[in-house]
């Protein structure tokens, strides 16, 4: 039976979960002690909002892919650094669809490919 990114098996791993955001790197959008819900996926669209797995580490992060096919992973503070992802063992666990700021909630189209 496969293992969810966070330990769990079976049809659970399946389901869409709640992660607290603990930090300022993702802010303003996600401000420290949000409440984030993920989807489990392994793949994502340019933009999205992801909960991946990078070298072993994992991270919240915007995911951005340019034209020339270049991906990265970059918190939306920009007081933090870009992760080239390029030659590097990585994997999407799972991509943020709501978040939620003191019972003020908004949602993310997991299909939003909106070009910046």
């Amino acid at each position: 039976m496969a293992e969810s990114p966070l330990g769990g098996t079976g049809c659970s791993m399946h389901e869409p979960y709640a992660l607290q955001v603990l930090g300022d790197e993702m802010e303003p959008e996600f401000p420290d002690r949000c409440i984030v819900i993920v989807e489990p996926a392994d793949t994502c669209m340019h933009r999205s909002y992801v909960f991946a797995e990078v070298e072993g580490v994992r991270w919240f992060r915007q995911y951005l892919k340019d034209d020339s096919g270049d991906q990265r992973l970059v918190a939306l503070n920009p007081r933090y650094p870009e992760i080239e992802l390029r030659g590097l063992e990585w994997s999407v666990l799972g991509v943020i669809i709501q978040r939620n700021i003191r019972r003020q909630v908004k949602h993310y189209d997991r299909k939003d490919d909106r070009r910046p």
